[in-house]
């Protein structure tokens, strides 16, 4: 028989660390299995993505006791977005009432790596927190009486709830036998860090060019960024190929020299683009958290933003249910967690599906639609304030809901129809 109160953590990303952190201190048995080293979760390599947080993440990784443990200089202001369209010099912008100088930033930049330090550093010293390093799991057991998860070596633990927070492409869902949709784009994301020569003032773009979308995120230093291109993979090969004394030039021709020069601080890592989203978030005695239970498109930014709401939400009702001595893993619980999580995702998960899509399509009717689009977009009443209340948390949530999609939607719809 499984201990009441043990908690099984496969996935010691931050999603999985954030869970951990989040129930320590309540009275349970927390067990992290993470197949990495305890010494590349001290330090994690430099990735080369950069993660934006909204004003809710923000506040999240205060209550989690990560933020303070960031550095200064790996904390970014994002000021303004301006998203742009084909050869446009100027397109859709997003700034905070009063303007990005006068308000405070619609979000911030922190690099991954430096958000799994910090999420390690939270827990590692937590009485209640036992993490399992080089721990390969290999095989999942789910049943009435409890869980057991066996290792590559042999050993065995049982608990009394299953948390899966091992990746979009997580073994422990497929393990307990969730299906989940994938969708390839059939591109891959080439993330690097550069030095230009003009100040980015706080500004990121979003710039669907035919035959490649480029994004620039403003990092501490007014003069550093992140570059985000999204190309065939043929093309990012020969991207990464090239030397690092050249990458800087070919990256500034790409950008139209808009920031000026650029200096490649790094070398390009590349990412396939596979959104992925689960026919289910929970399952007898398990539930799905961070990318194992939606794996966003990188276009919205809200991936890490969801893991955070997904930990936050499921850990309420966890520690509610342990004070109140109901079982961890009661099925009204898991279900009411899928429910919430499902409604606050699932419509900006498929709303991305589509708007990438129509942006990386170059063919001629796809490109007027685009085109037509930012148009309606921008003189929809009130659809770039509502964008910044979702980011600053300013009203009903953290994402825009779905009346603002259809009344873009509508809205283009008309207007095609009216041409």
């Amino acid at each position: 028989m499984a201990k009441a109160n043990r908690i099984l953590i496969v996935g010691a990303g931050p999603a999985g660390l954030a869970m951990a952190r989040a129930l320590s201190g309540h009275g349970l048995d927390i067990h992290v299995f993470e197949r990495a080293s305890s010494e590349s979760l001290a330090s994690p390599a430099d990735d080369g993505r950069e993660i934006a947080l909204t004003h809710r993440s923000e506040r999240l990784l205060r209550e989690l006791g990560h933020w303070e443990r960031l550095k200064t200089e790996e904390i970014g202001q994002l000021r303004e977005a301006v998203v742009l369209d084909g050869d446009a010099r100027d397109g859709l912008r997003f700034q905070s009432p009063g303007g990005k100088s006068e308000a405070g930033p619609l979000g911030w930049l922190v690099p991954n790596a430096a958000l799994r330090r910090v999420a390690f550093d939270a827990v590692k010293d937590e009485g209640d927190v036992t993490l399992h390093t080089d721990a390969v799991v290999t095989d999942v057991d789910t049943e009435a009486n409890g869980v057991t998860l066996t290792l590559a070596d042999g050993r065995r633990f049982d608990g009394n709830l299953l948390l899966a927070a091992d990746t979009r492409f997580s073994f422990t869902r497929r393990a307990c036998g969730i299906a989940a949709d994938h969708h390839d784009f059939g591109k891959v994301m080439l993330v690097g860090r550069v030095r230009h020569d003009e100040p980015h003032h706080g500004t990121a773009w979003e710039w669907f060019r035919y035959g490649q979308t480029l994004a620039l995120l403003p990092l501490h230093q007014a003069h550093t960024a992140s570059v985000v291109i999204t190309v065939a993979p043929a093309e990012a090969r020969a991207l990464q190929a090239l030397p690092q004394e050249s990458l800087g030039e070919v990256l500034a021709q790409r950008f139209d020299q808009r920031l000026g020069a650029m200096t490649a601080l790094g070398p390009l890592h590349a990412y396939p683009l596979v959104g992925v989203y689960p026919k289910r978030l929970v399952s007898e005695r398990m539930a799905l958290v961070g990318d194992a239970a939606v794996g966003m498109h990188p276009v919205t930014a809200h991936g890490y933003n969801f893991g955070l709401l997904g930990v936050a939400t499921l850990s309420e009702a966890l520690k509610a249910a342990q004070r109140q001595g109901r079982p961890l893993h009661d099925p009204r619980l898991l279900a009411d967690y899928e429910r919430r999580h499902r409604r606050a995702t699932r419509p900006l998960y498929v709303a991305t599906r589509l708007v990438a899509g129509l942006y990386t399509d170059d063919r001629l009717p796809a490109r007027a639609l685009r085109k037509a689009a930012v148009v309606v977009a921008g003189r929809l009443p009130g659809f770039a304030t509502a964008i910044v209340k979702g980011l600053r948390d300013e009203g009903r949530g953290a994402s825009p809901r779905w009346p603002i999609t259809r009344r873009l939607i509508g809205g283009l719809l008309s207007n095609l129809n009216r041409g």
